[in-house]
């Protein structure tokens, strides 16, 4: 435990998921339970619960719009979680974890449009 931030430390694997420094922005929210879902994974937002759920194009809760990519690894199989995720960066196609269903490039890089995030 780190007397300091309150919390547990663990070690950092750099890697090339931000594109730049500029604009990134973290939120922290609820990870429905029942996943385990790791670091640069889609997430999407699921209206009637608020919580965050992996994105998949066609789903029809909400979740199928993308709202950013977990920060970090995140389970929550046996319980709903708090996760943090970038909701505002640069980040890279190559890098980024998706859903099956985003099939192809483009699609990948409007799935942020209107939003904070860009894929670049």
């Amino acid at each position: 435990m780190d007397a300091i931030a309150g919390s547990a430390t663990a070690s950092h694997a750099p890697d090339n998921l931000i594109a730049g420094s500029d604009g990134i922005m973290t939120d922290s929210a609820t990870l429905l339970s029942g996943q385990n879902l790791t670091r640069k994974q889609v997430v999407g937002r699921v209206t009637a619960t608020r919580k965050l759920i992996e994105c998949a194009p066609g789903a029809i809760d909400g979740s199928q719009i993308p709202v950013g990519v977990l920060a970090h690894d995140c389970d929550a199989s046996a319980a709903d979680k708090t996760c943090q995720f970038y909701k505002g960066a640069k980040l890279r196609l190559s890098e980024v974890i998706w859903h099956a269903n985003f099939t192809t490039d483009a699609q990948k890089k409007a799935a942020f449009d209107r939003t904070p995030i860009t894929i670049v």
